[in-house]
């Protein structure tokens, strides 16, 4: 019985220290400038990928315009200029 609690209490006490130990290591990182530059590398990494993204989707957009205002040239109806309210479809 006493065996038992000792070999319990062995491992709470080495789980402690491990946790402490951990806790230590983290404090130092978030101390460090490692992590707030990591952090900002990860950020303005993401922010060239959004900014190509958007570039992306622009082009694409104004690709479809043209497309759709050619289209409509060839079935003889006007293109409205953009930003204007569209009439309705008369057939």
């Amino acid at each position: 019985m006493i065996g038992g609690f000792v070999g319990r209490a062995a491992a709470l006490v080495a789980s402690g220290v491990v946790g402490a130990v951990a806790y230590d290591g983290i404090k130092r990182l978030a101390r460090s400038n490692a992590l707030h530059g990591a952090a900002v590398a990860a950020t303005s990494c993401a922010l060239r990928g959004a900014r190509v993204a958007e570039t992306g989707a622009e082009k694409a957009r104004l690709t479809t315009a043209d497309i759709v205002s050619e289209a409509r040239e060839r079935i003889g109806e006007q293109t409205p200029a953009p930003g204007a309210a569209v009439p309705a479809h008369e057939h």
